[in-house]
């Protein structure tokens, strides 16, 4: 699951807006702006995030669960585990 931490990080490594995600995500811009505030988890329609999380690959941001390892090369963040999220 992606949080919405993620989701206002990797919006910020594109150097995008949420409208240009919308956009790229084909989804409205109401919806990325209650998934980017939601608390931990993003909550919303499982299709919805699904489109988010491909926009945001095809734009070069790969997104990291907890425990995982990062699958190529390429500058990013990542945020130690126990601190806020």
């Amino acid at each position: 699951m992606i949080t919405s931490a993620q989701m206002r990080a990797a919006r910020a490594l594109l150097g995008i807006d949420q409208k240009t995600l919308a956009a790229l995500a084909g989804i409205s811009l109401p919806t990325i702006q209650r998934m980017e505030a939601s608390t931990g988890h993003v909550r919303g329609i499982v299709d919805s995030l699904t489109k988010v999380v491909t926009a945001l690959d095809a734009a070069g941001v790969e997104l990291i669960g907890d425990n995982a390892t990062s699958r190529g090369g390429g500058r990013g963040v990542r945020l130690k585990q126990g601190d806020a999220a």
